[in-house]
């Protein structure tokens, strides 16, 4: 895998990340509203500015993923997921004031021992 191709997909990984919390925080913000003064939860999700804008870093992170899968093999692509869901769970916790427990952690810890199983795999 080239220098640029791993950039390319960990761009992929964070802008995607990103964007999952972006969402998640405009959804509380949205749900919240909703809560207060009625309505349409659809409606008010469509004008928080945090879920429109999480939309978009999503929709970025789609061309980027779709352009990584034309040029990394799926096998090695896919793993690398698994640090998004890493990245979740850490800016949950951080960001979001999310609890997150042992488990948590522990499992995360086991999702980040076998992406580098995976990596250090293909580089021999």
């Amino acid at each position: 895998m080239t220098l640029s191709s791993l950039l390319l997909l960990l761009f992929a990984v964070f802008s995607s990340a990103g964007g999952q919390i972006m969402l998640k925080h405009g959804m509380r913000t949205a749900a919240a509203a909703v809560e207060r003064g009625g309505g349409s939860l659809a409606a008010r999700a469509a004008t928080t500015p945090w879920v429109v804008v999480g939309l978009a870093v999503f929709a970025v992170s789609a061309l980027a993923w779709m352009t990584t899968l034309a040029r990394v093999p799926l096998s090695i692509a896919y793993p690398f997921n698994a640090l998004g869901y890493l990245l979740i769970v850490l800016a949950g916790s951080i960001l979001l004031d999310e609890r997150t427990s042992v488990w948590t952690w522990a499992g995360s810890l086991l999702v980040v021992v076998g992406l580098v199983t995976v990596f250090a795999g293909q580089r021999n």
